[in-house]
């Protein structure tokens, strides 16, 4: 019987890649190690357990937040929306007990609803998300939650180092039983930080909440901020179960949170039941996302039929996007996604050009664009596209494998092969590490 591994070898050599050879190609895998010791809560004061020194939380931050908020599309486009999301966060600083954190906070151009923070308050708030909310309050109670877990250090006291390892592996599609789908399935399951960092535990989530509902009033915001924000990820996981990703992932979004919440509104911070909730500011500030609103919604919907591979069904859901939405660079992204999925190779290559038109700076339509030229036995523009994914997005390991992928199709061995071999020294499981062992020793290269 032949290999896998060894027949995609013999279509790279004859520069004929199916579509599945084409997904294939990104899956790759890496690994880290855990690190734990005891440290202070900043907010207790009692001696905690942490997987995480402050230098490792600022390293993480600074090493995978990058690549996360590149898979969930980068930041939106209109600068009025960043500049805001900042100035509310800023707001809220005053009041938190880490304030030395390099905090900041981007719109993220994601369609489902959610928002995380990595563990030294690098935060991506989705669009899917803001479309939801009313006003400035309950923004201010999002981001407050999100400190709440900064502050009270629950990434480190979860799983430490070992939370980069998983983080890392979602930006390279490790593959599943069927590696060919694998680069689909976390389109709709928005597998990534977004659910690795909510992964909290009920008492972590509870003590975020009490956290972020203090940094909310303390800022000048009514408290029933925090209510309104629960009611509406609890309606939205009654109307959408199936839809819903978000920072609440760990488990299903409870009435008990939400009573919780109106509580402490009601008897501890009743005082602030007349502060203004800037809803007029908040609508003006977050208009441009508003009026695409029905294309965040389609795209929302397509990526959930790519995750159940309804193909047909995700085209149409792209192309509504697109006809209310033409210049949106997430509806372009993932109709191309889409379009590759279905073997339709130069349709998909239209795209993803309008994608990387649209946005140049953002890194995913250059990765895209590279798939889609080794599809049409292009392996040198892919190699160029490669290149400039890496100029805007560096230490991505699976673009390292893909450029061997794509010298090995060129013909420039040693250099594939010296691809190839790095590749191994980052990462050693999976197909993408299989695959380049299998070439190195085709090549007469001694694998360690």
């Amino acid at each position: 019987m032949t290999h896998p591994h060894d027949a995609h070898a013999e279509r790279l050599r004859r520069n004929r890649l199916t579509r599945r050879d084409t997904l294939w190609l990104f899956a790759a895998g890496t690994s880290a190690t855990a690190l734990a010791g005891c440290a202070v809560s900043p907010v207790s004061g009692k001696r905690i357990m942490v997987g995480m020194s402050e230098a490792d939380e600022r390293q993480a931050d600074a090493q995978q937040a990058p690549h996360q908020f590149s898979q969930d599309l980068g930041a939106v486009q209109d600068v009025e929306v960043n500049t805001y999301l900042s100035r509310v966060n800023q707001g809220l600083l005053g009041q938190v007990h880490r304030r030395d954190m390099p905090y900041n906070v981007r719109a993220l151009n994601a369609n489902y609803v959610n928002a995380y923070t990595f563990p030294g308050g690098a935060m991506g708030v989705t669009r899917g998300i803001l479309v939801e909310m009313q006003d400035e309050a309950e923004l201010a109670a999002l981001l407050g939650h999100e400190l709440g877990h900064v502050n009270a250090r629950h990434a480190a006291q979860r799983q430490g180092q070992a939370l980069v390892a998983q983080v890392a592996m979602v930006s390279l599609a490790v593959a599943t039983q069927d590696s060919a789908w694998s680069p689909l399935i976390g389109l709709g399951s928005q597998i990534g930080a977004s659910a690795l960092l909510a992964s909290y535990s009920r008492d972590n989530e509870h003590q975020a909440d009490a956290l972020g509902q203090e940094y909310l009033v303390g800022a000048g915001y009514p408290a029933s901020g925090m209510t309104q924000l629960h009611a509406l990820l609890v309606r939205q996981h009654k109307e959408q179960p199936g839809m819903l990703e978000t920072m609440f992932s760990s488990h299903p979004m409870s009435t008990q949170r939400l009573d919780n919440a109106r509580q402490a509104a009601e008897t501890q911070y009743a005082a602030s039941a007349k502060a203004p909730r800037q809803r007029e500011r908040f609508m003006d500030s977050t208009a441009s996302l508003r009026r695409i609103r029905p294309a965040i919604e389609a795209c929302k919907h397509g990526e959930l039929a790519m995750a159940r591979k309804a193909l047909p069904e995700a085209q149409r859901q792209f192309a509504q996007a697109l006809q209310t939405a033409p210049r949106d660079y997430a509806a372009n992204l993932r109709m191309a996604q889409c379009l590759q999925a279905l073997g339709q190779q130069r349709e998909a290559q239209r795209y993803a050009e309008n994608a990387r038109n649209v946005y140049p700076q953002e890194a995913q339509a250059h990765k895209l664009g590279a798939s889609l030229h080794l599809a049409l036995r292009n392996p040198g523009a892919a190699y160029q596209a490669l290149e400039q994914f890496d100029r805007l997005l560096p230490g991505d390991p699976g673009v390292l494998f893909m450029k061997g992928y794509a010298l090995d199709g060129m013909g420039q061995s040693r250099r594939a092969a010296e691809h190839y071999a790095q590749f191994l020294q980052i990462n050693r499981q999976g197909e993408a590490a299989q695959f380049s062992a299998s070439r190195l020793r085709a090549m007469g290269h001694a694998v360690q």
